[in-house]
């Protein structure tokens, strides 16, 4: 028998094996007509799922998070059906629920166009309307190979399969999938969904496999639910910073350079050198010394650090130098700590903070880098803090209101996760909860909430990463405060205590705005390419009606130039309405329009960025003591 724990704290005892459908139909009939799922003990489970193990039961319906889940698991399933109705001879691969919908792979002769989603959406709908039933089977490895002879993608993965292990799987209609669940009762659940695009994806994501047709799709209980979140993407879809980054000439790539390599134009690197230079100001006002490190470095030290054993796969190289082996650095953390150990340390010179806009180099598979989100070659705005252990608790309370500084000049909202020890970890297991417990209680103490990421840790210590919420909603990874006990030990670092004694420091890693090109392609995304006066590479653009009063337009450039002010004069024999337009789609945030009376009056017509057609006359002293306040201030809106 097995010992159940209901919501209301009323215990249940069933036989091993009851379906869960019957135990809630006892509950009442109802809850029965409610219920998508259950979770026992923790795990989701569909309603036709035996059970296996006791503790505490719960019915899951629409209005729990996790039945969400559970919808597009199932949806999958209705796209597979659709598609092999279509194509039957697609071969089918694996079809799991994501973060924001779902996918399923297939192997087919021709990739998916456009129009073959539209059938597949229109047979789905006649899949769902049928109401088939999914219904689940345990079989044996025999009768599994059986049933999927024909489908050579399933028979690979049933060869992995322990002669003992249960194999589970599950039809709805004609369609027989391999699946350990859960799903909804029937296909009829699947109401507001939307097939999204197709893309390659190899068989096991591995790159030496066959390429699959990927389609990717999207359900929500809600109708308008799925449509905000279609909204949401046309959003994310203008706002792409690939797009927006041609439109407005902030860099490209070249096959020439490599793929993942970015090339900074003109107007993209003032917007990073302007980000550079305040973060430069912020942290040595916060206490750093600036260092540098070479790009390449020796093996032999990342054997040391132990990113040679946990880091391989992501490394470049190795590069033959006189029969030394020498690697692009991936990190910058090792370089730092030869600097550290270069002198003999005190208590006294405690706390050491080294910062650097190091670029650093990793392998990525071509297949996943994007635009500047994912690249191969990056500066990292790393720092890292030698300390004693006493310190560390107010190390990182000031790494916490760094961080926070930092976003808070972005517009950032934030929330921060806790990721803890990883199964590919270096150093004890106690040394591991120490540092985990030390960023916790940090948190605490501030009342600053957190969530936690079990085995998110990178190998040599536990880390706080901030996720930056940007305008749409969407969050991307930010800052991180890294707590490691060690790469000290490894390294055998020392400082000589109050004792006269040797003693090993504790160090402290972090990022601010991390890589500074994924940093700078949010921006792109979350400005929606309309940076913020202090960002934008240009901040003012003049424009003079007619050539009479040119010289006046170039006078009010060099005095706005003159206050620091990036301002270009626009003097094209284009029409007016067409450098505006011009203007407006390089999104400049002011545009200074001057004829004969603004030229009379010192004055300009001002156009500012979002207001459509609204023009404010003002005098131009004005106009620059306004610009240099928003420049100073470091304003978000014009």
């Amino acid at each position: 028998m097995l010992t159940l724990r209901l919501p209301d704290g009323a215990i249940r005892e069933v036989p091993e094996g009851a379906l869960p459908r019957d135990l809630v139909a006892s509950i009442g009939p109802r809850l029965l007509r409610d219920a998508i799922a259950v979770k026992v003990d923790g795990e989701v489970q569909d309603l036709n799922t035996p059970l296996r193990k006791g503790g505490d039961f719960k019915v899951l319906t629409e209005k729990d998070p996790e039945s969400l889940a559970v919808l597009r698991h199932s949806g999958a399933h209705i796209l597979a059906t659709a598609v092999r109705r279509l194509r039957p001879n697609a071969k089918i691969g694996f079809g799991p629920a994501i973060e924001d919908g779902f996918y399923y792979d297939f192997e087919v002769d021709q990739p998916f166009t456009p129009e073959d989603l539209e059938k597949f959406e229109a047979e789905m709908r006649k899949v769902i309307a049928e109401k088939h039933p999914f219904v689940r089977e345990e079989v044996s490895q025999a009768e599994a190979r059986k049933r999927f002879s024909d489908d050579p993608l399933k028979l690979e993965r049933l060869s992995e399969f322990s002669d003992d292990e249960i194999i589970s799987t599950y039809t709805d209609g004609p369609f027989i999938d391999l699946c350990k669940g859960p799903h909804v009762p029937d296909t009829s659940y699947l109401k507001n969904f939307k097939l999204l695009h197709t893309a390659g994806a190899y068989w096991r994501g591995d790159e030496h496999r066959q390429m699959l047709q990927r389609i990717y799709a999207t359900a929500f209980w809600k109708k308008e639910d799925l449509e905000e979140h279609l909204h949401r993407l046309e959003e994310a879809k203008r706002r792409d910073h690939r797009t927006l980054a041609q439109q407005l000439d902030l860099y490209s790539t070249d096959p020439r350079v490599g793929p993942g390599l970015i090339l900074w134009h003109p107007k993209g690197a003032i917007i990073r050198n302007e980000i550079e230079e305040y973060e430069r100001a912020l942290i040595l006002r916060h206490g750093y010394d600036l260092v540098y490190t070479p790009h390449i470095v020796s093996e032999k030290l990342f054997q040391i650090s132990g990113h040679l054993e946990n880091y391989r796969e992501s490394m470049f190289g190795p590069i033959d130098v006189e029969g030394a082996a020498y690697r692009p650095k991936p990190m910058n953390c090792p370089g730092h700590i030869c600097i550290y150990q270069s002198h003999q340390r005190s208590y006294r010179d405690l706390p050491l903070r080294y910062a650097e806009f190091g670029s650093v180099y990793r392998y990525e598979r071509s297949g996943v880098l994007h635009g500047m989100m994912r690249v191969r070659g990056f500066t990292q705005d790393d720092a890292h803090i030698f300390c004693t252990l006493e310190q560390v608790p107010s190390e990182i309370d000031r790494l916490l209101d760094l961080c926070d500084e930092m976003l808070k000049t972005f517009g950032y909202p934030y929330t921060i996760e806790l990721a803890t020890r990883p199964d590919k970890a270096i150093g004890d297991a106690e040394r591991w909860k120490q540092a985990e417990d030390t960023l916790a209680e940090a948190l605490k103490k501030r009342g600053q909430a957190f969530t936690y990421d079990e085995g998110g840790g990178v190998f040599y210590g536990p880390k706080l990463d901030f996720k930056l919420i940007d305008a749409i909603g969407r969050k991307w990874q930010g800052p991180t405060v890294q707590l490691d006990f060690n790469l000290p030990e490894r390294f055998g670092l020392e400082y000589t205590g109050a004792d006269n004694t040797p003693h090993r420091p504790t160090m402290l890693h972090r990022v601010l705005v991390g890589s500074m090109e994924r940093f700078v392609g949010g921006l792109i995304e979350h400005y929606a390419g309309a940076f913020p006066l202090w960002l934008a590479p240009e901040q003012v653009r003049v424009i003079p009606i007619a050539d009479d009063v040119k010289d006046f337009a170039k006078s009010v450039v060099e005095r706005l130039r003159s206050r620091g002010a990036r301002a270009h004069i626009d003097d094209r024999s284009e029409t007016l309405n067409y450098r505006i337009r011009d203007g407006e789609l390089q999104k400049i945030p002011y545009m200074a329009v001057v004829g004969k009376r603004e030229a009379e009056s010192d004055s300009i017509a001002l156009r500012v960025r979002g207001a459509g057609k609204k023009q404010e006359v003002i005098k131009v002293s004005d106009f620059i003591a306004r610009v240099e306040d928003e420049l100073a201030t470091r304003a978000l809106k014009p």
